[in-house]
């Protein structure tokens, strides 16, 4: 009887051996790399590409600043059931006083478009930048 590699490590397992046997890397959902930048990890490398962009704009003043990851509530919550929220990747303060919301994107998908709609509802005073 011959065995295949996977074969055999499952039997020592039944068996009770401990093996150095690794599980498959899980892909991402939209196949991101994720891109290490400052010791921040970014979900995409085109969201730490943009992380530098802002950072250099800021730098040599072209905006004031930005941050990442803010959290805006679309739906309060209550004690039975928990808010629905949305997290951008930055938000842009520009020298004008214009604030600007900013989502990287390479894919826009079903749950991305219903979330755009709800924001756009919730907040018509904020402008909502797409960088694809």
């Amino acid at each position: 009887m011959r065995w295949t590699e996977e074969q055999y490590m499952e039997w020592l397992e039944r068996q009770g051996v401990k093996t150095a046997r690794k599980k498959p890397k899980k892909r991402s959902k939209y196949n991101n790399k994720k891109t290490w930048v400052d010791g921040i990890c970014f979900d995409s490398k085109k969201e730490a590409e943009y992380y530098i962009e802002l950072k250099t704009m800021a730098i040599v003043g072209e905006i004031k600043g930005f941050c990442r990851q803010p959290e805006f509530i679309l739906v309060e919550g209550n004690p039975e059931e928990r808010a629905i929220t949305y997290k951008a990747d930055f938000i842009v303060f520009h020298n004008d006083g214009r604030v600007e919301i900013v989502d990287v994107k390479g894919y826009e998908s079903e749950q991305w478009k219903r979330t755009y709609k709800q924001f756009r509802l919730k907040y018509p005073e904020l402008e909502l930048a797409i960088v694809k």
